[in-house]
């Protein structure tokens, strides 16, 4: 079965870093667009960062660019994300998730926009992200 599992969270002070994990088994990273997502508290979750490896398209939502970085390891079903630094409002449940496809990457991971949870089939189970003072 397809699963995939967060892990890296915990509680850090603002200007600190982080580096989510996520598992990916069952299916390829080849074949399937990723994304990140995350729910602060009482908000709705949104997509923050996601990537293809079809043409290797990147897409950062304007509150994260140039502090986090998504990366994968195709040869050993890994996705990453590396956070710093680290902001208070970074503060939420973090989920990475897979597409049913790869392409089009436009379709997946569009440019124009976040990525949008209900084209992403497979889901983790979050993991928590506390940012203090």
């Amino acid at each position: 079965e397809v699963q995939l599992v967060e892990s890296g969270g915990g509680l850090v002070q603002a200007g600190g870093s982080l580096r989510l994990s996520c598992a990916v088994s069952g299916i390829s990273l080849d074949d399937h667009a990723i994304g990140w997502f995350r729910q602060a508290p009482g908000k709705v979750r949104e997509g923050i960062s996601c990537f293809s490896s079809y043409d290797g398209a990147i897409w950062y939502d304007d509150s994260v660019k140039g502090r986090f970085t998504i990366s994968s390891d195709s040869a050993k079903n890994m996705v990453y994300l590396e956070m710093k630094p680290l902001k208070l409002e970074d503060t939420a449940v973090y989920y990475c998730a897979a597409a049913p496809e790869v392409n089009p990457s436009t379709y997946y991971c569009s440019p124009y926009g976040p990525p949008r949870s209900i084209l992403y089939d497979y889901w983790g189970q979050g993991t928590q992200v506390n940012v203090s003072s």
